[in-house]
């Protein structure tokens, strides 16, 4: 007799809920997982499977289905973030200044939800599903190269993932055909100019004054040098420069983000942040350094997986429980899984105003209406079933 998905999430939901909040309290930074890896591992041999540790601090695991078929894989990934944690909640960190502000202590118990579910009904299962537990997603370059280079894709055919999301309510996910998730690159520019005394500026390059000028031009590099209907973001969160009231600095260093989808539109931004920089440096007799740093690729999704996944949506949420989301933004480096094979990603909705689930991702207040966890379980198992059909 086939066992029913919604019945073995509904089952083991208790287990996923504790398991979440186990995560949230005992959170580690990118590159120090080990205790979060402990117990990852600890479960899945509870399952019967054979998990071992990859790049380091990860895990990965393999479920072999009774039916000849291909293989898919499932990531999550298991690291915190440098933040204090002001959920005020019973399961609020233990680990000062260390929190699960992004949700990754969901996708490790979804995924073990997951691995719970299908480890049931490996009887039906036609190929093999391969669990992804991924260190360092916060931290750049990301762990997911690290888990390529060490064989985590080899013999996968296809690749699915999923991001707790607050913009998303709750009972709804979000996806989207194509583009999902931005490139995040940053830079850094360092102005040189001549200090002085603040008295005194004929004397003087004043390097605050020339990178004040060019954070005004860079403002309108997207909107005068990107085509109007291509995405791009240019962005400046630091900028600093001298220390006295009187002294007039003689450096200036300002650090910002690019965020795009072309490779095209990424490179002429660049240019134009270099080419600005300079022209403004010349005229101004200052000197200039530019460093640039590349982040993820951006995330696209296959077309074909990602219409399984709204399908399996409408099936578990209802036709008004799927969103078709406008892409994000933000970085994700699952984007290195999808270079090597076809793959999606979807946002499952945690938000939820009556509950006061209002507080964004890497907010020390955030935290997430666990009814998702079970939505997030039952979409990612009925797909994973689906695809391997």
């Amino acid at each position: 007799m086939k066992k029913d998905v919604k019945q073995l999430v509904q089952e083991q939901h208790e287990a996923v809920v504790a398991l979440r909040r186990y995560f949230h309290m005992y959170p580690e930074l990118s590159t120090q997982e080990f205790n979060t890896q402990k117990r990852i591992m600890a479960e899945l041999t509870a399952l019967g499977l054979k998990p071992r540790p990859i790049a380091n601090t990860g895990v990965i695991a393999e479920l072999e289905g009774a039916k000849q078929g291909p293989t898919l894989a499932i990531r999550a990934d298991i690291d915190a973030l440098p933040i204090q944690d002001e959920c005020e909640q019973s399961y609020q960190s233990q680990n000062h200044g260390v929190c699960h502000a992004c949700g990754h202590d969901g996708h490790i118990a979804m995924l073990l939800g997951v691995a719970k579910v299908l480890t049931e009904m490996k009887e039906e299962l036609a190929g093999n599903v391969r669990f992804l537990f991924q260190p360092t997603e916060e931290k750049f370059p990301g762990g997911a190269l690290s888990l390529i280079a060490e064989g985590a894709l080899d013999g996968v055919d296809m690749i699915i993932g999923a991001h707790l999301w607050q913009p998303v309510p709750i009972d709804a996910i979000g996806i989207a055909y194509g583009r999902m998730m931005a490139a995040p690159d940053e830079f850094a520019i360092t102005v040189k100019g001549r200090g002085g005394h603040g008295s005194m500026p004929h004397q003087t390059v004043s390097a605050l004054l020339v990178a004040a000028q060019i954070a005004t031009a860079l403002s309108s590099v997207t909107s005068l040098s990107v085509d109007p209907l291509e995405a791009a973001v240019l962005s400046i969160g630091s900028f600093h420069s001298g220390e006295v009231f009187n002294i007039i600095p003689d450096t200036a260093v300002m650090k910002g983000t690019v965020r795009s989808f072309e490779q095209q539109v990424r490179l002429k931004v660049f240019e134009r942040i270099e080419q600005i920089t300079k022209g403004i440096c010349e005229a101004a007799g200052a000197t200039y350094s530019v460093d640039k740093i590349f982040g993820f690729p951006p995330v696209i999704n296959d077309l074909a997986i990602t219409k399984t996944f709204a399908e399996v949506g409408a099936e578990v949420l209802g036709n008004q429980g799927v969103t078709q989301i406008q892409p994000s933004m933000g970085g994700e480096d699952f984007s290195y899984f999808q270079e090597k094979v076809p793959g999606a990603f979807i946002f499952v909705g945690i938000g939820n105003p009556e509950k006061g689930i209002v507080y964004p991702h890497h907010h020390p207040k955030f935290d997430m209406d666990e009814k998702a966890l079970a939505n997030g379980v039952e979409v990612m198992a009925r797909t994973a079933l689906k695809l391997l059909s």
